[in-house]
């Protein structure tokens, strides 16, 4: 992810960044190196920030605040371990993912050890209503991934399949970030809801923004290859626009079957990509965008709602 302007919350972050390596420090050896490789940092660690910026408004005890922050970016690493696992992925952002060198066993223990780990840092708010909320979400997040595995032809998703499918992986995680945020710092109900649809809206807008990228982005900076997500079989949104704007396109019936050759996926590639799709695509980003500062508009000014608002339009400028 390109840069962003956390300075506001540097200091908790880093605090963030510590309790992180403090989880990789277990006394066995191996465990300890899947871990430290895992948790290094990377980016700028959006979903712990906005545990942090959310928790800001309303002034929450620190040290809770920091180990549910902690707890988010655990139960995001968790997620994407099983991920590559699943789709058999040996890279993530150019680097070997667990696969490479262990056995599929291991890699399942570790994130369900991450897993473990992410409940216990979250029970350290001693709040019931976060033990519930880490719960669901970690339940949305495996219904959407079964859902997208066993729900017949990948070809065939409508839009409201993809809807939920970018609210399972990806959304459902953001909404939780800010409201446990508020709900460390004891913020009013409704305003609690609000801060919730932020975060939920925000990942919409990230996740395709995102899907955006993996058609029209720099090969070197995605660290995959443009139109990866096509090429294994996931239609994202810019591909479903392009379906719905081009029903007879002969590749549609060749993906149907299962039989596509290379350059025919590099030829439909460049189709979606010379095509009106990308702008369709870009357009739904903007709306959730727009969606996630409507939810802040009747939240308290300040400093921290300065930032989530700056963070709603970078999301959909950035370029990785």
């Amino acid at each position: 992810m390109a840069t962003f302007d956390f300075s506001l919350i540097q200091d908790d972050l880093q605090r963030v960044e510590h309790k992180l390596h403090e989880l990789a420090a277990v006394d066995f050896p191996p465990l300890a190196g899947i871990l430290g490789q895992l948790l290094k940092s990377g980016g700028k660690r959006l979903r712990p920030a906005l545990v942090l910026l959310s928790a800001d408004f309303y002034g929450a005890t620190r040290d809770e605040t920091i180990s549910i922050a902690a707890a988010v970016e655990t139960l995001h690493t968790a997620t994407l371990v099983h991920d590559d696992l699943i789709d058999n992925s040996l890279l993530r952002r150019g680097n070997p993912t667990l696969n490479t060198n262990w056995p599929s066993g291991v890699v399942v223990l570790v994130g369900d050890y991450l897993f473990g780990k992410s409940a216990e840092l979250a029970s350290r708010a001693r709040s019931i209503d976060m033990g519930e909320l880490f719960a669901r979400t970690v339940a949305t997040i495996c219904d959407g991934e079964v859902r997208s595995m066993l729900n017949g032809s990948p070809w065939a998703i409508t839009r409201e399949q993809y809807d939920y499918r970018i609210y399972a992986k990806t959304a459902s995680l953001f909404a939780t970030c800010t409201e446990a945020g508020a709900i460390v710092a004891g913020a009013p109900e409704g305003e609690r809801a609000l801060l919730r649809e932020y975060g939920r809206s925000l990942g919409m807008a990230f996740q395709i923004t995102d899907d955006i990228l993996d058609f029209v982005g720099n090969e070197k900076t995605l660290g995959k290859p443009v139109g990866s997500d096509l090429r294994q079989g996931t239609v994202t949104l810019p591909a479903l626009c392009y379906f719905e704007s081009h029903p007879d396109d002969p590749a549609l019936r060749e993906l149907s079957s299962g039989a596509v050759r290379e350059d025919a996926f590099d030829d439909l590639i460049d189709r979606i990509r010379a095509s009106g799709a990308i702008a369709a695509a870009y357009k739904d980003a903007h709306r959730f965008s727009l969606q996630a500062k409507e939810a802040l508009s009747t939240l308290p000014q300040g400093r921290a709602r300065r930032v989530l608002l700056d963070l709603a339009d970078f999301v959909v400028d950035r370029r990785t």
